[in-house]
């Protein structure tokens, strides 16, 4: 039986996009490459932040999706799958780590049960991150098949102590659920002088408010508009919105209409976001809901203080009246009154964002990488000592 000083071959599967769960996941695989893990990521594209430099303990494996015109819609699943049973055979992996439930947990199960037949089957821990299991999980046409995949899960985390009770408040999970939370790089999120692109954007010394999504509904960009609406009433200010989804047409146009455009960069995708967050004086997150808020975190490390919604996993890591304030969904005044606050004093606002580096320092990576290093040799451990015990019952 391995020790636990041992490095294992780890496959991380994950969705390749900006969002939250592929962004943990990539950052994940790096840093145990970095510690001595051999990491392959298995996905259909190359993760973006693992595009972001050379790391040479990580592999990736491109999962390929053949056309046909019989299907309307490719088997994704089935190709994934199959490209699990071919990289853990080649690569000879002790382990696999699914990032977001569907259809990741599900196509591990599907290739353990191929390669049981191979003798080469290894245990699988599924990472929940929010909407796989607080929209897309709960809908009637996937509910089962998440349930029974999470089950089937060798162990299962979950970022915040949030989604852990929701998942068990509308999923019928018979294990326990560990909490892992989020974590951020101190060395790439940080505070540097940007001062002349701050000159740039705002040549009269106006305050920065910045916002990082998806531009999903779930998001609530338009209130992040009609926040700075109110604020830019009071305070002279510019607003920076970072990404793209499907929204973005709609909260331009409402941008616009406010006569606010001017004042709005809307700068889609960016890699290089701390580079934005150095100069940002507010980060805005009114979300419906956050299974964590990585985008947030990311944004205190960098000495930004938040105002947010009352929800999900943001409670867990934006302190009341110390790093930002919280509200209730939805209600902007509160929001805007919140964010002048905050803006209004100078003394006040250095305090704040001292307030919100220290406590993002809580998440550093070196914090919570251990957590799943402890996680995957207990889970390696078991699975080995329990398909030991089977061969020796026969």
């Amino acid at each position: 039986m391995r020790q636990q000083e041992q490095k294992y071959k780890i496959g991380i599967v994950c969705y390749p996009t900006f969002g939250g769960s592929g962004v943990l996941a990539t950052e994940l695989g790096i840093a145990l490459s970095d510690k001595g893990y051999e990491v392959h990521f298995i996905t259909y594209k190359q993760p973006v932040r693992l595009s972001m430099g050379f790391h040479p303990n990580t592999y990736f494996h491109e999962v390929k999706v053949p056309t046909y015109p019989l299907f309307e819609f490719p088997p994704y699943e089935t190709a994934l799958a199959s490209a699990m049973v071919d990289v853990i055979l080649k690569q000879n992996l002790d382990l696999l780590h699914v990032h977001y439930a569907i259809p990741h947990a599900s196509a591990a199960y599907f290739a353990r049960q191929i390669l049981k037949k191979s003798g080469k089957d290894i245990p699988f821990i599924t990472t929940l991150h929010g909407t796989d299991i607080t929209l897309v999980g709960r809908d009637t046409t996937y509910e089962q098949v998440v349930t029974f995949s999470i089950n089937e899960s060798d162990a299962i985390t979950a970022v915040s102590d949030s989604l852990k009770n929701e998942t068990y408040e509308f999923f019928n999970i018979e294990k326990e659920i560990h909490v892992i939370p989020n974590f951020v790089d101190v060395r790439r999120f940080h505070q540097t002088d940007k001062h002349h692109f701050k000159q740039m954007l705002a040549p009269e010394g106006e305050r920065i408010l910045v916002h990082v999504s998806n531009f999903r509904p779930v998001k609530r960009v338009s209130d992040v508009i009609k926040i700075f609406e109110k604020v830019r009433k009071e305070i002279p200010a510019k607003l920076l919105m970072i990404g793209d989804g499907p929204d973005r047409q709609n909260v331009e146009d409402l941008a616009r209409s406010l006569g606010l455009y001017n004042d709005i960069r809307f700068l889609g995708k960016q890699e290089q976001i701390s580079e934005i967050l150095s100069i940002a004086d507010l980060f805005l997150l009114p979300s419906e809901t956050e299974s964590f808020g990585l985008s947030a975190l990311e944004a205190m490390a960098c000495s930004v203080p938040l105002i947010a919604s009352n929800s999900g996993g943001l409670p867990e890591i934006n302190i009341q009246g110390e790093t930002g304030f919280l509200s209730n969904v939805g209600d902007i005044d509160d929001m805007a009154m919140n964010a002048i606050c905050i803006l209004k004093d100078i003394t006040q606002l250095t305090e704040f964002k001292k307030h919100a580096l220290a406590h993002a320092r809580k998440f550093e990576k070196q914090h919570i990488i251990p957590m799943y290093e402890k996680l995957y040799c207990e889970v390696i451990s078991a699975y080995r000592t329990e398909k030991e015990n089977r061969l020796i019952a026969k």
